[in-house]
């Protein structure tokens, strides 16, 4: 059986620290059958200098936006020039282990898996603190809503699963929205048991701020979730207790 074509997509803002590592992750996949999409939102520090570099990969599309555009533009452009039948995503500034793109499409094929993410190690750029998830092998939209567990990096969807579904644009916890959007459609995520990527915190994270995103949080469960009164606590409560098991007060 030939190996079907994955497309990944990284959207890029001011992380030219971290693009090398994030890159080069990819270009050492042991899976050789990829596209890689970068989508550059207008960056003001050395992002431009470090693409350049990759510039003459074929299997490198890199966009460089003349207007900062938002996350959410960002993914969708890179799902909207794609071609491929797998889709991907990584931030720039976290990065794969190598076998990352082998293990999970394999798994995907051998039991038509449609939606699927991994464990991941989270790295504290504050103290260089390692810590490894152990996530649930599965979820619906419900036990989603709950425990927000699924890391964008980590994940890959069939295009047939993403259909014309987009990221919308909020200004935070757009990919949040955008997995409940695909898994409230009857569709389940599952897990690959392997630990495949890394995940960096950094102090500036938009993840950071915890009250701010636990009050959007809310905002989105109520404008777009149509969740409850009662289910919407349940939400911002678990998703927060989960949060912290994972990383603490980061």
């Amino acid at each position: 059986m030939s190996s079907p074509a994955v497309d990944i997509i990284i959207p890029n803002f001011n992380k030219g620290n971290f693009l090398d590592e994030c890159i080069n992750s990819v270009l050492k996949q042991s899976y050789e059958n990829w596209k890689l999409y970068i989508v550059d939102d207008c960056s003001s520090d050395n992002s431009a200098e470090i693409l350049n570099k990759y510039a003459d990969k074929n299997k490198i599309n890199i966009v460089i936006l003349k207007k900062n555009k938002g996350p959410s533009f960002c993914r969708n452009l890179g799902i909207r020039i794609s071609k491929a039948e797998y889709i991907a995503f990584l931030d720039s500034d976290d990065y794969w282990l190598k076998d990352k793109l082998k293990n999970q499409i394999a798994f995907m094929l051998k039991s038509d898996f449609q939606f699927t993410y991994t464990d991941y190690t989270s790295f504290f750029m504050k103290n260089n603190l390692f810590k490894k998830t152990k996530l649930k092998e599965s979820f619906n939209f419900k036990e989603f809503t709950r425990n927000s567990s699924i890391n964008s990096s980590t994940m890959i969807l069939t295009r047939k699963i993403i259909k014309t579904h987009k990221f919308k644009k909020v200004q935070l916890l757009e990919d949040y929205l955008f997995k409940c959007d695909i898994l409230r459609k009857n569709n389940t995520a599952t897990k690959l048991n392997n630990n495949l990527a890394y995940y960096r915190i950094l102090p500036q994270n938009r993840s950071s701020n915890k009250t701010k995103n636990l009050i959007y949080l809310w905002r989105i469960n109520n404008k777009f979730n149509n969740l409850t009164v009662l289910d919407n606590i349940r939400s911002v409560l678990g998703i927060m207790i989960n949060s912290l098991k994972k990383y603490g007060f980061k």
